[in-house]
């Protein structure tokens, strides 16, 4: 599955600023923006003013990536816990 890195320009803290990461990590930020009740923008500002090294992007991606783990984390355990029954 190939997925190119897509530039889009955002807006945060103000700034205007471009962030390169691939389509299903911006799909993915569109989930949780929308899960959380907050525009993209401000969910793009909290990681940013919370990540403490890296460029924005990589932030990003870690973000979305230990937002997504977590999730899937109490359904693998359910699945194993049937598994073992």
């Amino acid at each position: 599955m190939k997925s190119p890195v897509v530039k889009r320009s955002i807006v945060v803290a103000g700034h205007k600023t471009s962030v390169s990461l691939e389509e299903a990590f911006w799909n993915g930020m569109k989930e949780i923006s929308n899960l959380r009740d907050m525009t993209l923008s401000e969910l793009v500002g909290e990681i940013d003013t919370n990540r403490q090294q890296g460029n924005l992007s990589s932030a990003i991606r870690l973000f979305v990536l230990d937002y997504f783990r977590t999730r899937a984390v109490p359904q693998q355990r359910t699945h194993d816990l049937s598994a073992s029954l």
